[in-house]
């Protein structure tokens, strides 16, 4: 079997577009790698992309010069984490403070790593995760 070696994209959908790009530029700084009217693509890390598409804008074919994307939606919230290192967890806890996003849940793994959950505005639940939280990472 052939090997999988990352994940490029994770998507999540959000009724608003503008105010789910702001968080993410504003409250987690993320920069925009490209957007129009369905979506915006940030970059995470320069490892990955994460793309916020407005719920409902894709569920048609989209064709492209180079050929074609499939239609795709998604409802209700969702989770994912993003790696910071240990030394950034207290730093990013004042940043999420000074932007009133309150910290739902608090874990300390057993290999010695730290989450902690908040939510964007529509309701995703998002980690802030230190190395030691898996066996990979």
């Amino acid at each position: 079997m052939p090997k999988l070696s990352g994940v490029i994209e994770t998507a999540l959908y959000v009724d608003d577009l503008d105010r789910a790009r702001a968080f993410y530029e504003e409250v987690l700084g993320l920069e925009a790698l490209t957007a129009d009217p369905r979506f915006v693509a940030f970059d995470v890390g320069g490892q990955s992309v994460l793309l916020l598409f407005r719920r409902g804008s894709t569920p048609e074919t989209i064709q492209l010069p180079g050929g074609t994307i499939p239609p795709h939606d998604g409802s209700g919230p969702i989770h994912m984490a993003f790696a910071i290192p240990a030394a950034e967890l207290p730093v990013w806890e004042e940043a999420l403070d000074k932007h009133n996003v309150a910290i739902e849940g608090r874990t300390d793994w057993p290999r010695g790593g730290k989450s902690i959950y908040f939510r964007d505005p529509d309701n995703h639940l998002l980690e802030l995760a230190t190395p030691g939280i898996w066996k990979i990472y």
